[in-house]
């Protein structure tokens, strides 16, 4: 009987074998390195990597410490964001090292990870089967990412691993469905300096690790810099850092600093702050202590007393720069981080707590610095979205970003379907209102930075995301809110205008500021004139321009004039003609 059961065993097993192998002949692969275009994003030095998922680039090797040049040829931190409408995927790839540590798994060591945003913005998790052979393997079936958006290709992002560098990978879906790699963002990075803690240990997936928790958190590029005992804030390291215009730099290197004299750690923090500084001026710099240092019930004494004490001399440190009035330079300490005993693997490198810990503690404090503020309401909750099927979202957000480089706008209009599909630049793919567009609005200067179907907390990721940083307008119109009718109370509606609006006065000082009421819509009129009264009242608080030019879209029973729209909400040719000459005399004061 037991070898019977032998047999069907070993005939079930190479059944499933040939199976996969059969369905796998079907399946269709896609190379990130044979993209047309560099797709490996956290890479600050994409074209200069002697391998093609380094985090260095090559001319590095002579000026770096060994140590860190080894460990930045592990992919620790490196992403890939691809659109798929497959349900089905295989991700198979060869990794050059061993696949486990004794106080971290094979998954988070070699392993995958892979997440996609749904139309709203949201990130899910996509759990895939995984077989850690010669060739590693993770399969990722029945996926169904929105009932409500169903045959859409999603946004993945894929995580890869966090102590092992990678000899190939490929990306298969079934063929026939679609597949496009995403180019990388043109935003600026958040950039992390620092030891085994930000490489990614001891995640038990590469999606855990902190650095990868903040950066779906923030949804801006992040570049890792971690180095397994070798966040020494070394001059070669600090060189190099100093070549990336980024968002935001973090020096989180204490926990490596512990044979140091208290004179060398300070020497080395002033000296890595002073050639950011020199070449980066107004960008903030986060020094971070080491949480250990501040943790509970960890009984290692002579361990929690070496941090402990380099955490007290890089607070004297900051403390005198501070003083010496260095600007911008903001400190995270242990406190806030708040490890407790259920925080780490070993008394040093945290678990998954202890990495959620970490993200939060960060996500919190560089939405500060960099003046993003989150709120309680979704519409003060910025998101992305993908609910329009006529175009692609980010690669919008992407035009936008190349726009603003090249040409600065004189006056913008911020928001949704109703000035997208108006007319104007950046084209949008359709055009409802072209004539008027041309005649009134592209002589005055006008750049349309509408998204069709954006929410509120659209339109505030894109101002957070530097949609209107880096030039001066003159003036900047806000219309946005019709789409979060369905949703939303009219106090949330406010509350996310609210903070809009101040988000764009912080970065158009200079502008001023338009906001508009909402366009009346079919079956709505009534409650859009009641919203309307309290943006009126909030546009006077916040000190803006508040204009109401949807009361000429009305019949005089106050009603919208049906021979004005095409559907009930949006304007047509004649409503668009109406609505431009109603708004030209503003935008030419």
């Amino acid at each position: 009987m037991k070898r019977v059961f032998v047999v069907v065993l070993l005939i079930l097993c190479l059944f499933n074998k040939t199976s996969f192998s059969q369905n796998l002949a079907s399946y269709k692969w896609y190379n990130p390195i044979k993209a047309d275009f560099p797709v490996i994003e956290g890479q600050a030095w994409s074209k200069e990597t002697a391998g093609s998922y380094n985090r260095f680039p090559a001319r590095a090797e002579k000026s770096l410490n060994p140590n860190v040049w080894n460990i930045s040829h592990s992919s620790a931190g490196l992403y890939i964001k691809f659109k798929t409408d497959a349900q089905n995927l295989v991700i198979r790839y060869k990794v050059n090292g061993d696949f486990a540590m004794s106080h971290m798994p094979a998954t988070g060591v070699s392993g995958l990870d892979l997440y996609v945003l749904d139309p709203n913005g949201q990130w899910c998790l996509a759990p895939g089967s995984f077989s850690f052979k010669d060739t590693i393997t993770y399969r990722f079936s029945n996926i169904k990412v929105s009932a409500d958006f169903a045959g859409r290709s999603y946004e993945y992002r894929l995580f890869l691993p966090l102590y092992n560098s990678l000899s190939w990978l490929e990306i298969g879906v079934p063929s026939g469905s679609a597949f496009n790699f995403m180019p990388l963002s043109k935003e600026k990075p958040v950039l992390v300096y620092g030891t085994s803690i930000v490489q990614g240990a001891c995640a038990s997936r590469p999606g855990l690790a902190w650095t990868s928790i903040l950066q779906r958190a923030l949804d801006r590029p992040l570049i890792n810099l971690g180095f397994s005992g070798s966040g020494l804030l070394e001059k070669s390291v600090i060189d190099l850092m100093a070549e990336v215009d980024a968002k935001i730099y973090v020096l989180d290197c204490m926990p490596n600093m512990i044979s140091f004299s208290d004179q060398e750690i300070e020497a080395r923090l002033s000296a890595a702050i002073q050639t950011l500084k020199q070449k980066h001026p107004l960008v903030p710099i986060l020094l971070v202590e080491h949480s250990g240092g501040n943790a509970g019930g960890l009984l290692d004494t002579g361990r929690n007393a070496g941090y402990g004490h380099v955490n007290k001399v890089l607070d004297l440190a900051y403390s005198k720069l501070i003083a010496a009035g260095t600007k911008g330079i903001y400190l995270l300490t242990g406190k806030e981080i708040g490890f407790g005993i259920n925080s780490t693997v070993d008394g040093l490198h945290p678990n998954d707590i202890g990495m959620e810990q970490y993200a939060a503690a960060y996500e919190k404090t560089i939405h500060v610095i960099i003046n993003e503020p989150v709120g309680r309401y979704s519409t003060t909750r910025p998101a992305v979205q993908s609910r329009d099927g006529y175009y692609d979202w980010r690669s919008r957000h992407n035009e936008i970003l190349t726009l603003i480089k090249t040409s600065s706008p004189r006056i913008v209009f911020l928001g949704n379907s109703i000035l997208n599909y108006w007319g104007g630049e950046p084209k949008a793919p359709l055009a409802r209102g072209a004539d008027s567009w041309d005649k009134y609005m592209e002589p005055v200067g006008v750049k349309n930075f509408g998204f069709g179907w954006d929410q509120v907390e659209n339109v505030l990721w894109r101002v957070y995301h530097e949609e209107i940083d880096g030039f001066k307008a003159d003036k900047v119109m806000i219309m946005i809110g019709t789409n979060n009718l369905s949703a939303c109370s009219d106090q949330e509606i406010s509350e996310g205008l609210k903070m809009l609006v101040l988000a764009v006065k912080e970065r158009q000082p200079t502008a001023e500021v338009i906001l508009s009421g909402l366009l009346p819509r079919r079956a709505m009129e009534s409650r859009i004139k009641v919203l309307n009264k309290a943006i009126a009242k909030l546009a006077a608080q916040t000190q803006v321009r508040f204009i109401d030019p949807g009361k000429i879209l009305l019949n005089h029973k106050g009603k919208i004039d049906e021979s004005l729209f095409g559907d009930g909400l949006h304007p047509n040719g004649v409503g668009y003609q109406k609505l431009a000459v109603t708004l030209v005399p503003y935008l030419k004061k």
